[in-house]
């Protein structure tokens, strides 16, 4: 198969991997996989050193006439096969590039929501009639997915897990002195963010309910949590002093290892969260909200626990639980990273997604 990738160019260097071991996992087994993507590219490294074709984008607009051609030229004059574009930038532009070529275009979904067909915009990007099929990350997405595009590539929308491999994660846990913690201590992580249905006001809020618990730390990662209205919220929480904030991360995966607990208290809009496959693969147990996607990888008193949506009660007396059950949170952490091994693996998705680039490319 002749591919062309136009990927996620990503804030680090794991946010990406899932991904782009993928394409040079493809490029191994001997397909021509070239990448079309910015110099930023937080994989750039690993793909010029790999076995796929680099270029650079002219720019990451939106819609650029510039970034049009210069795909569609390379398309035409490579005779490539197919077109898979995973990011918001890159599918409308590689999507006007695919008219009046053979190429297949195939499109990438990683969120359950947010896809409007009373939004002309939409037929710009995720709905636009050029796009022969799409992949949705979870079984939730997938379904929202069918329910928007149109009835003559419904059949072409298929569910492909982002897989993980253990082996990406055997580098040592990070040092939690640095940021103000101690191994001593229960330490309990959650990857934040200030929009509102990443619910991170919900485990402040729960916060209020842990504040007798003097070993337990909330370590907070994330960009702009140092202001309102988290500021209050941890003021008002009881344990401001307990409540870290390390801003954004690179090595979320090596903090999740040195830590015994990830929470994710999301809203809605999640389809397969990374962070918790990313602390499954590091042997830390999930507690989460009931939002879509992480229904496929957390199970009850398996792997973790999963909380009803928005319920602060609930949340706080799970990790109550766990902070004073410590065979239960053990058997937790000797569970996780079994799905790991099986449906959520890195090989099964590169296999799953050879197929399916293949099923496409021989329809007509």
């Amino acid at each position: 198969m002749k591919i062309l990738v136009i990927p996620n160019r990503g804030r680090s260097y794991n946010a990406v991997r899932p991904e782009a071991e993928c394409y040079i996992k493809l490029a191994q087994r001997g397909h021509q996989v070239t990448i079309m993507s910015s110099a930023t590219n937080a994989y750039i490294d690993e793909y010029k050193k790999s076995g796929v074709t680099f270029i650079e984008l002219k720019n990451l607009k939106k819609h650029s006439w510039t970034v049009i051609k210069q795909m569609r030229d390379y398309i035409k004059d490579n005779d490539i096969d197919l077109v898979y574009a995973t990011e918001s930038k890159g599918i409308p532009n590689a999507s006007f590039a695919c008219i009046g070529t053979k190429a297949k275009m195939i499109a990438y979904r990683g969120t359950s929501g947010g896809m409007y067909r009373t939004d002309p915009s939409n037929y710009l990007c995720m709905l636009h009639p050029r796009i022969d099929g799409v992949i949705g990350v979870s079984t939730p997405c997938t379904v929202n997915i069918k329910s928007k595009v149109r009835q003559a590539i419904k059949q072409n929308i298929e569910t492909i897990y982002k897989g993980h491999d253990l082996d990406w994660y055997q580098a040592p846990a990070a040092d939690l002195a640095e940021l103000g913690s101690d191994e001593q201590y229960f330490n309990l992580l959650c990857v934040g963010s200030p929009r509102p249905h990443k619910g991170t006001h919900i485990l402040l809020e729960a916060a209020k309910q842990l504040k007798d618990i003097e070993n337990l730390r909330i370590i907070l990662v994330g960009d702009n949590l140092q202001k309102q209205p988290f500021l209050d919220l941890i003021k008002d929480s009881g344990m401001a002093e307990r409540i870290l904030l390390p801003g954004f991360r690179n090595d979320v995966p090596a903090i999740a290892k040195a830590c015994d607990l990830l929470v994710l208290p999301s809203l809605a809009k999640e389809g397969l969260t990374r962070t918790v496959l990313e602390s499954l693969s590091n042997g830390t147990p999930v507690v989460s909200s009931a939002n879509d996607g992480v229904l496929e990888s957390i199970e009850n008193d398996y792997n973790g626990f999963i909380v009803p949506i928005g319920d602060i009660d609930a949340l706080a007396e799970r990790i109550k639980f766990l902070v004073n059950s410590p065979d239960v949170l053990t058997k937790l952490s000797n569970n996780s990273k079994e799905i790991i091994k099986g449906k959520m693996s890195h090989q099964q998705t590169v296999e799953h997604m050879e197929a399916y680039f293949e099923k496409m490319i021989a329809s007509a």
